[in-house]
């Protein structure tokens, strides 16, 4: 592999070596995660754990390719299409703004080869999930031409703690933990790389306990999370859609709103088999609430009205939406995005729009608006 450019980034110029003389050729220690993320914010949080292990072990974190989910199907479409990260992300600015270096898979392996690698992993996911006695399964391995994943079980317990997995990047812990390794489809056994450091799933980390990334101390976002701008053409093309929802002028400055977001579809299941959706969820008079308190302390600190409102939500009831354009709020216009942009666009475009307010107003432990309340917070 011909290596070009500098210290934040390099270019793959070959097709058909495999990954272990790819990396070879890079003279770098690489980092990364085999269990293929889809874009819900669950991923995108393990991804921001994944770079952060990379710091902290002094490795170079591969960064994944999103890949269509059973969520995604469910939501918005079937399509096999892949989402580079970059496509996303602002990967220069990430680069830049924490001065290290990042990869991609497509730099370590062309998308098109036809090389079949073998890596042996640590599995993360079996030890922590006690009902499911195997390693989690993923479509990753099979985009990525990786073969069958080996995974070495780890004793740990609900959440891991990143020092605990960052230890297993040093020769004596890494020495210590190994087990027998499970066998692959192929019947072949792997014990974990040394050189590509690898775990199949990463969002059960934490530094503290089982604590989560809206905590104000979570160094997943404050190293990392914080520093995941959105790339230049996702951004203006929200930027687009909220114009459209403002219904302003495309050279018009965007005024400040209020972004909120309201989780229904899945979180039905979170209720009470006797409790009906309309008890369960929160009520629009309950959300209002909460936006009024969210414009008065704009107000407050800031000396700012906010009187725009716009609400994202995987809500399909037609009466619900009734009842929110009632209250004057805004809803984006999502009828064309997957025929005019793609797939990814609806998730990716809410969610853009919702770090983009003044203010947030979520839905109590949903990872989205976990996500989105802290690029609020912290943008």
């Amino acid at each position: 592999m011909n290596v070009q450019g500098d210290w934040f980034g390099w270019h793959n110029t070959t097709s058909e070596l495999d990954i272990q003389q790819q990396l070879a050729a890079m003279k770098l220690d690489p980092l990364s995660s085999v269990n293929g993320p889809s874009f819900r914010a669950n991923d995108v949080m393990s991804v921001m754990n994944l770079v952060y292990l990379g710091l902290i072990t002094d490795r170079v974190p591969v960064l994944p390719v999103f890949l269509p989910s059973y969520f995604m199907r469910n939501n918005y479409g079937n399509d096999h299409s892949p989402l580079p990260f970059s496509q996303v992300f602002d990967l220069e600015g990430l680069r830049k703004a924490m001065k290290q270096p990042f990869l991609e898979w497509g730099d370590i392996k062309a998308s098109k080869s036809t090389v079949l690698d073998e890596i042996g992993c640590w599995n993360v996911w079996e030890p922590i999930q006690y009902p499911d006695a195997a390693p989690r399964q993923s479509f990753a391995p099979w985009f990525l031409k990786l073969g069958s994943i080996c995974l070495v079980a780890m004793d740990h317990d609900r959440y891991n703690s990143f020092w605990a997995l960052a230890s297993l990047a040093f020769p004596s812990t890494r020495a210590k933990s190994l087990v027998p390794p499970l066998p692959t489809k192929h019947n072949v056994s792997l014990v974990p790389d040394e050189h590509m450091l690898c775990y199949d799933f990463l969002y059960y980390v934490a530094a503290h306990k089982s604590d989560k990334m809206e905590l104000d101390y979570s160094p997943a976002w404050r190293f990392v999370g914080r520093h995941m701008r959105w790339a230049t053409r996702l951004e203006r093309l929200a930027d687009d859609y909220i114009r459209r929802t403002l219904q302003i002028q495309p050279d018009e400055p965007i005024p400040p709103f209020i972004s909120v977001h309201v989780r229904h579809n899945d979180f039905k299941d979170r209720c009470e088999p006797d409790v009906s959706l309309d008890e369960c969820f929160a009520p629009l008079s309950a959300i209002q609430r909460r936006v009024s308190e969210v414009q008065d302390e704009i107000k407050e600190r800031k000396d700012i009205e906010v009187q725009h409102v716009i609400v994202t939500s995987d809500e399909k009831n037609h009466t619900w939406w009734r009842d929110v354009d009632e209250l004057g709020w805004l809803a984006v216009d999502h009828t064309r995005t997957k025929e005019l942009c793609g797939l990814w666009y609806t998730i990716l475009i809410d969610a853009v729009v919702q770090s983009k307010g003044a203010g947030f107003v979520g839905t109590a432990r949903s990872t989205v608006s976990i996500l989105a309340s802290r690029r609020v917070q912290s943008w």
